[in-house]
C-alpha cells in the first residue's frame, strides 16, 4: 500500500490524519502524564517523544490552550 493510499484511508477510517493523530496522541499522553506524576515537563516531553525543550510547550499550547506547567496546576486544583 502507498503512502498515499494509507492516509486517505486512514483518514476516511479514523477521521484525521495519521499525523494528527499520532500528535493528538502525544498530548493526550502527555496530559495523563502531567495530571498523574511529578515528573518534570522536561521528562515527559522526552517521555511522549519530544526531543526538543521548546517545541514540546509550544505543542501542548497549541492543543490545550495553555502551558503544560498550567494545564498540571490546574489539574490538581
Amino acid at each position: 500500500m502507498s503512502r498515499s493510499t494509507f492516509a486517505s484511508t486512514f483518514r476516511k477510517v479514523v477521521g484525521e490524519t495519521p499525523l494528527a493523530y499520532v500528535a493528538a496522541w502525544r498530548m493526550r499522553s502527555a496530559a495523563r502524564l502531567l495530571q498523574s506524576t511529578e515528573e518534570s515537563i522536561k521528562a515527559i516531553a522526552s517521555t511522549v517523544g519530544y526531543a526538543s525543550d521548546e517545541a514540546f510547550p509550544r505543542a501542548f499550547r497549541s492543543w490545550a490552550g495553555m502551558a503544560p506547567g498550567a494545564f498540571r496546576e490546574r489539574s490538581r486544583r
